[in-house]
């Protein structure tokens, strides 16, 4: 694996792109990992949903082959499955075999791209209903794999999605080095009683 994509646009969620990239780039600098790049409709800076700023340094006209490309969520993921530009961009990317990964509402692009046809794929907790709806095979976990079509839940969830992908694609050795370098150890401290309400996804009665 050469090079891992991560798809900006306006309105990002931040976490849903930075989380996954902290890891991906751990993996770059401790472990001989992929290059990473950022890339956009058009090149230059990306506001977020929070006001964070992102550079892109590719747009989708001269973004180089991508090994894997990460599709970030946010509000703005349903906005953008009517960009055709974008989803374009992704259906081709996420086409022959190679790794994409949505990470919280990216997984709706996925969804417009035609990607999740016959797959499993989670989302967020809070559209978990409108995914299924929508004809996808619904995982109520924080992450899975299916096929070369890897999702996940809300916003933290990435980083997970993306140690996962890297166990799977480098080894757990290879991972365990990332995760140690990140410090990327969560407590399993529960704050309150949210995450048993009702409607939660499965994974969370488990907590």
């Amino acid at each position: 694996m050469k090079r891992i994509g991560f798809l900006a646009y306006p309105g990002v969620e931040e976490l849903d792109l930075t989380g996954p990239w902290e890891m991906a780039t751990m993996w770059r600098t401790y472990a001989g990992g992929p290059d990473c790049l950022v890339v956009a409709a058009e090149k230059g800076s990306v506001r977020c949903a929070k006001g964070l700023e992102i550079v892109a340094e590719h747009d989708f006209e001269t973004c180089p082959s991508l090994d894997a490309l990460v599709v970030p969520g946010g509000f703005s993921a349903f906005d953008e499955m009517g960009n055709e530009r974008l989803v374009g961009f992704v259906r081709d990317h996420g086409g022959e075999g190679k790794n994409i990964l949505s990470v919280c509402s990216g997984a709706f692009i996925l969804l417009a791209a035609g990607l999740l046809k016959n797959r499993r794929a989670t989302t967020h907790w809070k559209v978990l209903d409108r995914l299924r709806e929508a004809g996808v095979d619904v995982v109520e976990e924080r992450f899975l794999r299916d096929c070369n079509v890897w999702s996940s839940g809300g916003v933290s969830a990435g980083m997970d999605l993306m140690l996962h992908f890297i166990a799977e694609t480098a080894g757990a050795d290879t991972a365990g080095e990332v995760q140690h370098n990140a410090e990327y150890y969560p407590t399993r401290r529960l704050y309150g009683s949210a995450h048993l309400s009702s409607g939660m996804p499965a994974y969370m009665k488990t907590l």
